[in-house]
């Protein structure tokens, strides 16, 4: 998307600002980027606990679920195929979220659920704008 200002749109923060969609990105990111390493580097331990929730081939899981997070968050923070990263991202999180948060007599895990809706969000939204000017997405033209 280009830096002009679309039609009906006042200048300023809600004409699209690159540099507003790559700190969005940069923040989505990170908490995908970390959680997928963290996946990658102690896949027993997550197995274990993703074992406990009734997950089917936790083992399995957990690689993919790890891979997941950490390529899909990486594509995000550098702006590369954006929109399908957002998407699987947000379908993971909404699952992720049936998954393990459903608990709402801990306040934790309803606080934990509501912050997932939040995420998910924001990768829809992502998901609809594209990765702005500053990304490989938008030099791929």
């Amino acid at each position: 998307m280009s830096n002009t200002v679309l039609a009906g749109q006042k200048p300023g923060i809600a004409a699209n600002s690159p540099a507003l969609i790559l700190a969005g990105r940069v923040l989505l990111s990170i908490l995908f980027i970390i959680a997928g390493f963290g996946k990658l580097t102690a896949i027993s331990g997550t197995a274990g606990w993703f074992g406990s929730l009734g997950i089917p081939m936790p083992t399995v899981v957990t690689v993919v679920v790890g891979l997941l997070e950490l390529f899909g968050g990486l594509a995000i923070l550098v702006g590369f195929q954006t929109r399908l990263a957002a998407i699987a991202l947000a379908v993971f999180t909404i699952a992720a979220s049936l998954i393990a948060h459903l608990d709402f007599a801990d306040q934790m895990q309803s606080l934990l659920f509501q912050k997932n809706l939040s995420i998910t969000g924001g990768l829809l939204i992502l998901a609809a704008v594209g990765a702005g000017a500053f990304s490989i997405d938008a030099k791929r033209g």
